[in-house]
This record gives structure tokens, sequence and C-alpha cells, in this order.
């Protein structure tokens, strides 16, 4: 990494949580990755009321379920379930939870927020942090809620997730406005480029893009990424129990 990107990303701030939470209890959304013409996977994620508080305040339970579809589940097996539990005010995570079953393998983990003793508790031990940390699904949601409406073509923000034993940071481009369609319509969006970390299936140069609803939902309705074979699709298929109207542009 050359030092002005470093000096780019250690700069990066994140926006400011907006007021009322872009989501409520009872949303469903649904999620077909395809590799070429072939449906490779499924994803579902849902928020639902919980009686569970966490340091006596009231939180959501997320739960996003994703497995391996066609032809794919034949060679490759994958059931995964993720879970977690966010403030209803602040969405920061208290309680998170996998199941992965990929192929022969397989792992589970619990990982607690201690947010006043800025304490991260899972499986393979303790791990201090400071500032706004999420695991994977909850950032998904607290970056749904961030104002953007000042965002300029360019610019960066970061979110840190906790993720296999160690705190991770997505560094996020904001990539201008577009239209894009899925298989719910066409949709006005707000289009991003979050960072990818090369690996067995990414490139060194792999982009990812995410088109996200511009209206008050900020629904990811699609997703491209390059893989080092090929690409990978993401198409909203579903979307039930939203706070807002979803409106698809009419022809």
């Amino acid at each position: 990494m050359s030092l002005s990107l470093f000096y780019a990303s250690a700069q990066a701030q994140e926006p400011i949580k907006i007021a009322e939470p872009t989501f409520k209890a009872g949303e469903e959304l649904s999620y077909r990755l395809k590799y070429g013409w072939f449906t490779g996977a499924e994803a579902h994620l849902r928020v639902a009321d919980t009686d569970t508080k966490f340091e006596g305040r009231p939180a959501w339970h997320i739960i996003a379920d994703g497995k391996t579809a066609g032809t794919f589940d034949v060679f490759y097996k994958v059931r995964n379930r993720y879970e977690t539990y966010i403030d209803r005010s602040t969405l920061l995570p208290y309680l998170y939870t996998e199941d992965r079953h990929e192929g022969k393998y397989k792992h589970t983990d619990r990982v607690e927020f201690n947010h006043q003793t800025h304490k991260i508790k899972a499986n393979s031990g303790e791990y201090p942090f400071t500032g706004k940390v999420f695991d994977f699904p909850s950032a998904y949601y607290f970056a749904r809620c961030l104002d953007v409406s000042k965002l300029k073509i360019g610019d960066k923000f970061e979110l840190r997730y906790f993720l296999d034993d160690a705190i991770q940071s997505l560094g996020i481009t904001y990539m201008g406005k577009e239209k894009a369609e899925c298989s719910l319509g066409t949709f006005n969006c707000l289009k991003f480029n979050p960072t990818i970390i090369p690996g067995r299936i990414f490139k060194k140069n792999s982009k990812l893009y995410l088109w996200v609803t511009d209206d008050e939902n900020r629904i990811p309705v699609k997703a491209n990424v390059e893989l080092i074979v090929g690409s990978v699709k993401m198409d909203l298929t579903s979307a039930k129990g939203l706070k807002y109207p979803l409106n698809p542009i009419k022809k």
C-alpha cells in the first residue's frame, strides 16, 4: 500500500448516523447470487423483535442465512447462519453468533460486545477495542442508517467489524448516483465501492460495486464482484415488511 493511499484511508471518516433507523422489525430481504448464468447461492436477511435486553436496553434480533443452490449445492454445499442482537438506538451489537457449514469445513463462534468495558469476548479469547466495532451483519444495518447526503464522488469512509478473531476495517468509496436493475424493477441508487481483501477467489485488483436504493429504505438491490475467474452478481429478489414504500422507476 502506498503512503498516499494509507493516508487517505486513515483520514476516512464515518458519516453521521441518522436519527431514525431505515428498517423495522418484520423486514425480510432475499437475494440471489449468480455466477455467469448459474444461480450459485441464496441469502435471506430478517429483522425480528426480541424481549431480550442487553445492559438494560431493548434490542433487535437480526438473522442472516446463506446457502448454495442448484449445481453448486451438489459439489460444495454451504449452510451458514449469522445472528446478531443490536441496540435499537445506537445499532451497536451486543451478541453475535455464527454457524458455518461449508463443504467439510464447520465453524461456530459466539461473540459478546461489552461497550462498558470495551472488550470483545469470543470463543478464542478477549479482544480490547475502542470506538464503534460491529460484527458483519450489524455493520450492514448500521451502514444503511448513515447520512450520506453530503458525500461527494470519491469520498471514503470506514466501518470496523470483528471477524475471524480480529478487528477488520472495511473501506467504502462513494461512486455517485446511478440507476440499477434487479428482479423487483429499476431503482434510483447510490453506488459504492467497498474494499476487497485479495485471497483464494479474489484477484489483487478485484472490484466490488454495490447499488443501494436512493430512498429512505437504503436497501442494496444489486452488487457485482470480480473473481479470479469470472464474476458474481447479487440480485434482490424479494423485499417484505419494509418501513417505507419501495419505489421502482415507472417505465
